[in-house]
């Protein structure tokens, strides 16, 4: 009788926490960029923070989820602590919502949701209804499992032996603290733990007085886990949003467990009804939390910066910075990360061409060694940013979002393209010059540095189409591309002009030179590269005009190789 009794009751606390996954997935599938925009919202002030954070807390029925979120804009740099700090607050007051709400008895209600869900979800491929289906097949489900747990525990309600050992667990406040905070770290989720405690109360298993303890370490829990996984161990700074959302939770339950067996009392007499008791004490403990700290965040965020100072450094310049993996689950966000690390990777690119150009001309052989440095890291970034991006799209992504994650992995490609020919292909006529003391003629070099100077704009031009999608800069490129084949084709008829000459510094230079001229055309190419998916999405064909004849492909051809 035992074993089934407990086997019910772990398939029931299984159940709730997959329909509290679905609830969250659903809702981030469906209302992911607008989720993001709301916590853009909160800059203003910590009012705003507040209510974004409660608000958002309140869909994802989550505290956890939010400071996972929060934590990855605050580490970006995108929130101030101050700020990320109210959006915690919010988010604390936000999670005790869904529990109040299923605190009553609406357990009927889950069929109807099941049905709802179901004609939803099968409505067709990927949209919003879709996944409004999901959300709705996830509340049923926390519904049954509710009503799973209830009539699983009534059974036990008389039998001594469980009576004996829960009085065991329950019988000191601290200890309730500490095995409710266990217990809400493992399943990540306070909703669940408290809705759990709420059946245990419900069905007189637990005093008030335990009750109320264990929904304090459920609290003290659910701040435990962003600790763990919202921050990055070589970063201090990280820490600085969930130590501080600790600290919270820690000294609020500090402040109320003396009073606790007070509290307890004074509530079972005014709602005799546990479940609804510690629900009600579970809202009651996150608003006065609140309260008492939206006040005093300007000196907890100067505390905590004290502390945790920021990284000095960066000790590994080829790991990722902002390919944060908590993201993954809201794609709007894991999409601009992964393009934040792109440009990352597009500026090391920038940065080895100028060197490389600059130990062509100057002969400086430590250029040529910093940029064989700077490929590998350029390499390394291109593997992290395609394998994060695959694991995205393991997911279910609108058309938008499996459109867009496939320009960034197509224009990280063409950057690490680029990123070769510097190194394998300049770097090692940077080199030849080098070592064998070549100088190109006057005019020579004036033309190489022209032409070098043409493609680094043209890069910084693509750096704005792959953020912005402007179609108008899309076109200047191609245009361009056009326009530097023919000085190209120009530079190389004035080269041989001055070869006729016989020269000497030409003719000793002129395999490096149009070698050079080759290897600057090749990496435009792939700089243009980036423009034809944008020109696809405006939904233009590429017409071969006079002007550009040269440059615009067939439509439909955009690809990651270079046109």
């Amino acid at each position: 009788m035992g074993t089934l009794v407990l086997l019910d009751l772990m398939g029931g606390v299984a159940l709730l926490l997959w329909g509290l996954h679905m609830v969250q997935s659903g809702i981030l599938r469906a209302f992911g960029p607008d989720l993001r925009r709301l916590l853009g919202q909160a800059l203003g002030n910590r009012l705003s923070a507040f209510a974004a954070g409660l608000g958002l807390t309140a869909l994802l029925q989550s505290s956890t989820a939010t400071a996972l979120l929060t934590s990855s804009f605050a580490a970006g740099g995108l929130l101030s602590l101050v700020a990320a700090l109210a959006i915690m607050l919010g988010a604390n007051v936000g999670t005790t919502l869904i529990v109040q709400a299923l605190s009553f008895n609406i357990a009927a209600v889950a069929p109807v949701l099941f049905v709802v869900g179901l004609v939803a979800f099968r409505s067709g491929p990927r949209s919003r209804i879709k996944d409004i289906g999901r959300i709705a097949i996830g509340l049923g489900l926390m519904l049954l499992s509710l009503h799973i747990l209830l009539d699983t525990l009534a059974p036990a309600e008389n039998a001594p032996g469980v009576r004996v050992v829960m009085a065991a667990i329950t019988g000191d406040p601290v200890l309730c603290i500490v095995v409710a905070a266990l217990i809400t770290w493992a399943v990540h989720s306070s909703v669940a733990s408290v809705l759990l405690i709420m059946s245990l109360a419900y069905s007189q298993f637990i005093t008030p007085y335990a009750a109320l303890a264990l929904v304090l370490g459920a609290n003290l829990g659910s701040a435990i886990n962003p600790v763990f996984e919202g921050a990055r161990r070589d970063d201090p700074a990280s820490y600085r949003l969930p130590v501080g959302n600790l600290i919270n939770r820690v000294v609020g339950i500090a402040l109320v467990l003396p009073f606790l067996s007070v509290i307890a009392e004074r509530m079972h007499i005014w709602q005799p009804d546990l479940a609804k008791m510690t629900a009600a004490f579970h809202i009651a403990f996150n608003v006065g939390t609140a309260v008492l700290f939206i006040g005093l965040l300007d000196t907890m965020s100067r505390l905590l910066t004290w502390l945790l100072p920021d990284r000095v450094q960066e000790a590994d310049p080829a790991r990722p910075r902002y390919l944060d993996e908590t993201a993954l689950e809201t794609p709007s966000l894991a999409l601009a990360d992964a393009a934040r690390e792109a440009l990352r990777m597009g500026d090391l690119v920038e940065v080895m061409l100028r060197k490389v150009m600059a130990a062509m001309m100057t002969g400086d052989r430590t250029l040529v060694d910093q940029v064989s440095k700077m490929d590998n890291v350029v390499d390394s970034l291109d593997e992290a940013i395609k394998l994060y991006l695959t694991k995205l799209t393991r997911g279910s992504l609108d058309e938008s979002e499996g459109r867009r994650a496939m320009e960034i992995i197509s224009f990280a490609i063409n950057l690490e393209h680029i990123g070769d020919i510097i190194d394998k292909n300049l770097s090692e006529l940077a080199t030849k010059k080098i070592k064998r003391r070549f100088q190109f003629s006057p005019e020579g070099s004036e033309e190489l540095a022209a032409f070098h100077k043409r493609t680094m704009e043209s890069l910084r031009i693509a750096f704005g189409v792959f953020m912005s999608g402007d179609a108008n800069e899309a076109r200047k490129l191609l245009v361009e591309k056009t326009a530097l084949k023919n000085t190209e084709l120009a530079a190389v008829e004035r080269h041989l002009d001055r070869l006729r000459e016989g020269r000497p510094e030409t003719i000793e230079t002129t395999s490096l030179h149009l070698d050079v001229l080759r290897d600057l055309r090749r990496i435009h190419s792939h700089i243009c590269s980036v423009a034809y998916p944008v020109l696809d999405a405006a939904g233009e064909a590429y017409r071969r005009s006079e002007a550009d004849a040269a440059a615009l492909p067939a439509a439909g051809a955009a690809s990651a190789l270079p046109r």
